[in-house]
């Protein structure tokens, strides 16, 4: 059987015992800032931003808050409702989400999917997303994300996310 290779083929048992362990309570929370860049389907950078980010947690139950500046301008919100469940799982909903999130954390990385609904002035498409975090010893939490729409590549985001310091 061929398995799947390079993005689409991680699967988060590959990453069992890598460290240090990334817990979404302990490093989504607080006030942080992440700073990335999108590239479009032709692998060229349509976008760039910066966001500020808050997490929150009682008990099982999470709220992480987005504030996004682009580059053009532009400004986006999201604010994800996160709820715990067992061994890594977790699961979320946001306005622009459709259904929910499905979030996965083993080792030193968190698996997301999801289907998100752009904004009517970017198109107002679906698209399949795979969002992959990997924490690195420092703290910095590195993302990567690609977004599909009937199974073709059409974006793909790099940022970081770390505590906002001062």
């Amino acid at each position: 059987m061929l398995k799947r290779i390079g993005f689409k083929g991680q699967n988060p048992s590959e990453y069992a015992g890598t460290e240090p362990p990334l817990n979404i309570c302990e490093h989504l929370s607080g006030e942080m800032i992440s700073e990335g860049i999108i590239f479009g389907p032709m692998g060229r950078i349509v976008s760039r931003f910066v966001a500020d980010m808050d997490g929150s947690w009682d008990g099982g139950q999470g709220i992480l808050k987005e504030d996004f500046a682009f580059a053009s301008g532009g400004i986006q919100q999201r604010e994800w409702h996160l709820t715990l469940g067992k061994d890594g799982q977790f699961s979320g909903t946001a306005d622009d989400i459709i259904g929910k999130m499905h979030g996965l954390s083993v080792g030193a990385t968190t698996r997301m999917t999801y289907r998100l609904k752009l904004a009517p002035d970017a198109g107002g498409h679906v698209l399949n997303v795979v969002d992959w975090m990997y924490l690195m010893e420092n703290g910095t939490i590195l993302n990567r994300s690609q977004m599909r729409k009937f199974g073709i590549k059409v974006a793909e985001l790099v940022a970081t996310i770390r505590p906002k310091h001062g």
